[in-house]
């Protein structure tokens, strides 16, 4: 277990935690993104949080996935990929922050900057130099949430998925030198 503070707390995810995971991101992904699907975002999830599919994330290399956890409640989950370069830029060490999702019920309460912040400042510990991510454009608060805390932006890339709308497929590539 990783203690960010007092109440916030990340702990590693397990393949026996499979459902777990799955249960959790049907409430906060969709909650926040089932209308930039033409099913409602149930492809995705059943997908993207299948057993099968988090045993792949589970073995990648150099990779680390998390539940977030306030109060000892799970609340979102956070994956990090160490030594992934984001094509076009120079610096040696770079991380890119796979995944950040806080159930609506923590917006708000800073647990994201807290969390963004912990990851910069292990993220420098280790020797990074930039922390990189991809934020969808049509999701408007998540994209200000990393503007707000100084990520540029880079490139940009668009999903491929077949159920996703055409206008929301639009991934803007923002790093932060650390």
């Amino acid at each position: 277990m990783i203690k960010i503070t007092e109440d916030l707390t990340l702990k590693n995810i397990l393949l026996s935690d499979a459902e777990i995971l799955h249960t959790l991101m049907k409430t906060v992904y969709l909650s926040a993104y089932s209308h930039f699907w033409k099913d409602k975002g149930d492809w995705y999830v059943n997908y993207q949080y299948s057993k099968e599919n988090l045993e792949q994330e589970l073995l990648q290399e150099n990779s680390s996935y998390y539940f977030i956890c306030c109060k000892n409640e799970v609340v979102g989950n956070i994956r990090i990929i160490w030594d992934e370069n984001l094509e076009g830029l120079s610096e040696e060490k770079q991380l890119k922050l796979h995944r950040l999702y806080l159930h609506k019920k923590t917006q708000g309460k800073g647990f994201g900057k807290k969390i963004v912040n912990w990851l910069e400042n292990l993220a420098k510990q280790k020797d990074y130099s930039v922390l990189w991510l991809d934020a969808m454009n049509m999701q408007e608060q998540a994209f200000q949430f990393y503007k707000k805390l100084d990520y540029k932006y880079h490139s940009h890339t668009f999903l491929p998925f077949e159920l996703l709308h055409d206008e929301v497929r639009k991934m803007s590539q923002v790093y932060k030198l650390l």
